[in-house]
């Protein structure tokens, strides 16, 4: 992608990369079918990157950088066991798990620990510990909660004041929202939580990534749900504002999840002890306000 957005063209993308350009545009083709929009215009001066494709290559480019960082950090450090493989969700390590990580280097140097991301929750590549999206409950997996329970209904400034104000839950049906394509069940739990018999959206945008979501709410496109802890920068900087308080507590949230049948190792039992210590100062008592006057 960002050797794409530099040389403009397949084929001197697939010259730097030392590939075929059947090859790049193949790969081009089943990211963007991942993600469900175009990520580059097709001019005939070449190829130039579109809203969401900058978005993507700036996504990726602060997770796999993170990522780098610490790999590096951590393969300098002496090892006195086995390095704990850890399976990290590409938009929880990019918001939440990476920009603490360097805390947990500083407080246990002796332990390394090895990075890795997935697409399918299914692909575990025989994984210490895997961060999973879901209810909690995968065969063979004990599962340990992190956060995400507190999930709020946001949207930018600038969006609420176009489309009127909300003053009320009526109101949430003249905006446009903002969906993850994994996650479609947020809305109707949103409304089974406020009592709304039935929630018609002026539009519905739906994107394949998480990330995708908030930066298209950030830039005023939709209202979004989202996990109050993966966007308190956002919310702390009036970027995201949580119109009337609304939001509910989620079924479907962030786990720490180990095999069932294999005992842990004192190095991941220091790693799992200290990131919900973490996630328990960071994650504050839910606030989720979800309006019984409007809603009864």
């Amino acid at each position: 992608m960002a050797a794409l957005a530099q040389h403009g063209t397949v084929s001197s993308a697939a010259d730097a990369l030392h590939l075929t350009q059947s090859a790049v545009s193949k790969q081009l083709k089943n990211i963007e079918t991942l993600v469900g929009v175009a990520l580059f215009d097709r001019t005939s001066q070449g190829l130039s990157p579109t809203e969401a494709g900058m978005v993507y290559i700036e996504q990726a480019r602060i997770a796999l950088g993170a990522m780098e960082t610490a790999a590096v950090r951590v393969a300098t450090l002496r090892r006195s066991e086995p390095a704990i493989r850890l399976h990290v969700l590409p938009i929880l390590g990019d918001r939440w798990f990476m920009p603490r990580f360097s805390r947990f280097a500083e407080l246990h140097p002796q332990i390394e620990v090895e990075f890795t991301t997935f697409a399918s929750s299914d692909i575990v590549e025989e994984a210490d510990a895997v961060f999973r999206f879901g209810d909690g409950q995968w065969p063979g997996w004990k599962a340990d909660y992190v956060l995400g329970r507190d999930v709020i209904l946001v949207g930018a400034p600038q969006l609420i004041t176009r489309g009127g104000g909300i003053s009320s839950l009526e109101d949430l049906c003249r905006y446009p929202v903002l969906e993850h394509r994994q996650t479609p069940l947020r809305w109707s739990d949103f409304a089974q939580a406020l009592h709304i018999d039935e929630f018609v959206p002026a539009r519905i945008t739906r994107f394949g990534y998480y990330s995708l979501v908030i930066r298209a709410a950030i830039g005023g496109q939709g209202l979004a749900l989202v996990p109050r802890s993966l966007i308190s920068d956002e919310l702390a900087g009036g970027q995201l504002i949580n119109p009337l308080g609304l939001g509910y507590a989620s079924r479907n949230c962030y786990w720490l999840t180990t095999p069932a049948n294999k005992p842990l190792s004192a190095g991941l039992v220091i790693l799992r002890d200290w990131l919900l210590k973490e996630a328990r100062q960071s994650e504050p008592p839910e606030e989720t306000t979800l309006l019984q006057n409007i809603a009864s």
